[in-house]
C-alpha cells in the first residue's frame, strides 16, 4: 500500500508522502475493518438463530450437534487449501466470493420450500463454515501488505476489536430479532450484512494474495531440478515444511489448536453452569458473562494500540504464552462458584487476556514471509477448527458425568501445560541466541529499518518467527 523505499535524506518531501500514503491505507483499513464487523455480527446472529432454527424443524438436540459439526468440518477443510487459493488468486477475490457465497446460501436457505429446508440447512453449515475460514485467513495473512509491517498489530488489534463488539451485538440481539420478526427476517438481515462485506471489499483496493505462494513451491528455489511436465509442479506441504523447519512456530501453532479445545469446554459448560445458578433464567448470566468478557477484549485492544503507537513495539510469541496461561486460569477460576462480583472481574481478565493472544498470535504469524503466510494461517485454522471440534465432542460426553469446573479445569489445563511448554522453548531459543551487532540486537536494528521502509519488499517479514523475539524490537513507530 506504500512505498517499498524510505524517504531519502535528499528527498525532503519522501517523509510526508509516506505519511499520507500510511494515512490513506490506514483509512481504507478502516472501512474493511467496519465491513468486516458488520459480516460479523451476521455470523454471531445466525449462529444463534440457525440453531434455533434447527432444532425447531428438527426437533432433535442431535441435529444442532451435526449442523455444528459439518460446519467446523467444512472450516477444517477451507484451512488446508487456503494456502493454495491465495496463491492463485488475489485476498481481495477471497474475501469478496466468501461474502458472496454466505449471502447466497442464506437467500437459498430462505427460498427452499419446506420439503428441501434441511438440505439447504446442511449446505448453509458447509458455506458459512468454508467462506468463514476463507475470508479470515485472506484478511490476517494480508495485513502486513496493506498497512504496512510496522502497523500490523495496530491493524490486527481494531480487527479484532470490531469482531468483539460484532460478537456482543449478535449474540445480544439474536433473540429479540427472532422473537420480534421471525426466522425468515433475521435470515434476511444476516444476508444483508454479507452483502455490506461484499460491496465494502468490492470498493477498496486491497493486496495480498495471487501468487503468494507460488516462489516458495518453485523446485528450484529449494535447489531441486525442476520436474515440469504434463501433470504440472509438484506438490509439496509448504505450511507444513514451514511449521517443521522453525519447530518454536510449529509448536505455537499447536498451542492454538489446545487452546482452542479449552475453548469449546467453557462455551459447551456455561449454559449448564448458568442453569445451576438460575434455573428460571438461564441465559442472563450467559449473556452478562460474554458482555463483560467483551469489554475486558476490547479494554486491551485499546491498551495494545497505545502501547505500540507509544512504544513502536508490539506484543510477540512471549505475549501470546503468558496470555493463554492467564486466560486458561480465568476461565477455570469463572467456575469456582466465586461471588457474582468477583466473576464479572475473571471475565473481564479473561476477554483481556484473550485478546491480548490473539494479537500476540496474529501478529507473530504475519512476520513470516509471504510466500509461506497464507499457508500457514490455513494450517492454523485448520488446528483450531480440529480442536474445538474435537473438543465440543469429548466435553458433550463429559458433562453428562462430571461438573463444569472439573471439565473446564482439564481443558484449559491442558492449554496451560502446553503454554508452559511453549514459554520455556521460546525462552531456550533466546538464550540460545548469540549477542553483539550480528546476534539479537543487530539483527533487530536492521529489521527495524525494513519495517521502516514498509513492506514493499518481501524482506521485510522474514526471519526467525521460531525465535519469538521478531515481535518488539523490531517494529519502528506507527
Amino acid at each position: 500500500m506504500g512505498s517499498a523505499d524510505g524517504p531519502k535524506a535528499d528527498e525532503p518531501d519522501g517523509g510526508s508522502q509516506k505519511t499520507r500514503e500510511t494515512a490513506v491505507s490506514e483509512r481504507r483499513f478502516r472501512f474493511l475493518v467496519a465491513g468486516y464487523a458488520v459480516s460479523s455480527y451476521g455470523t454471531f446472529l445466525n449462529m444463534v438463530a440457525l440453531n434455533l432454527f434447527v432444532y425447531e424443524t428438527t426437533g432433535r438436540a442431535l441435529a444442532m450437534g451435526l449442523f455444528m459439526a459439518v460446519r467446523l468440518a467444512s472450516g477444517f477443510v477451507a484451512g488446508l487449501v487456503v494456502g493454495g487459493l491465495l496463491a492463485r488468486f488475489s485476498a481481495k477475490s477471497i474475501m469478496l466470493w466468501a461474502n458472496v457465497g454466505q449471502g447466497a446460501v442464506m437467500l437459498l436457505l430462505i427460498l427452499a420450500p419446506e420439503s428441501l429446508v434441511t438440505g439447504a440447512l446442511m449446505a448453509v453449515s458447509v458455506v458459512i463454515g468454508a467462506c468463514g475460514t476463507l475470508f479470515m485467513v485472506a484478511l490476517r495473512s494480508s495485513i502486513p501488505e496493506m498497512v504496512g509491517e510496522d502497523r500490523r498489530a495496530w491493524a490486527n488489534s481494531l480487527s479484532i476489536t470490531g469482531r468483539s463488539l460484532a460478537m456482543v451485538a449478535g449474540f445480544a440481539s439474536a433473540g429479540v430479532v427472532v422473537s420480534l420478526v421471525g426466522y425468515t427476517a433475521a435470515f434476511l438481515l444476516d444476508m444483508a450484512t454479507f452483502v455490506v462485506c461484499a460491496v465494502t471489499v468490492a470498493l477498496l483496493p486491497i493486496a495480498g494474495g495471487k501468487g503468494a505462494g507460488t516462489d516458495a513451491e518453485k523446485p528450484e528455489k529449494a535447489g531441486e531440478p525442476e520436474k515440469a511436465g504434463k501433470s504440472g509442479p509438484r506438490w509439496r506441504p509448504v505450511a507444513f515444511l514451514a511449521l517443521a523447519a522453525a519447530p518454536g512456530l510449529g509448536l505455537m501453532v499447536a498451542l492454538r489448536g489446545v487452546d482452542a479445545f479449552g475453548s469449546s469446554s467453557h462455551n459447551a459448560a456455561l449454559p449448564i453452569y448458568s442453569t445451576s445458578l438460575d434455573a428460571s433464567n438461564p441465559a442472563v448470566f450467559v449473556s452478562a458473562f460474554w458482555c463483560v468478557w467483551a469489554l475486558g477484549n476490547i479494554g486491551a485492544q485499546q491498551v495494545i494500540q497505545r502501547y505500540a503507537q507509544r512504544t513502536g513495539r508490539s506484543v510477540g510469541a512471549l505475549g501470546f504464552g503468558y496470555g493463554t496461561v492467564v486466560m486458561s486460569a480465568a476461565f477455570i477460576a469463572a467456575f469456582a462458584g466465586f461471588p457474582l462480583a468477583v466473576t464479572a472481574v475473571i471475565a473481564l481478565i479473561a476477554g483481556a487476556a484473550d485478546g491480548l493472544t490473539e494479537v500476540a498470535y496474529t501478529s507473530h504469524l504475519q512476520t513470516l514471509p509471504a510466500t509461506l503466510r497464507g499457508h500457514a494461517f490455513g494450517l492454523s485454522a485448520t488446528f483450531e477448527n480440529l480442536g474445538f471440534g474435537v473438543g465440543m465432542i469429548l466435553v458433550a460426553a463429559a458433562l453428562d458425568r462430571f461438573s463444569p469446573l472439573a471439565v473446564v479445569g482439564w481443558s484449559h489445563g491442558a492449554a496451560i501445560v502446553v503454554a508452559v511448554v511453549f514459554l520455556l522453548r521460546v525462552a531456550a531459543l533466546r538464550r540460545a541466541e548469540p549477542a553483539g551487532p550480528m546476534g539479537r540486537a543487530g539483527r533487530a536494528g536492521q529489521a527495524g529499518d525494513t519495517g521502516r521502509a514498509g513492506l514493499g519488499k518481501e524482506e521485510a517479514v522474514e526471519g526467525r518467527p521460531d525465535r519469538g523475539d521478531r515481535d518488539g524490537a523490531e517494529v519502528s513507530r506507527g
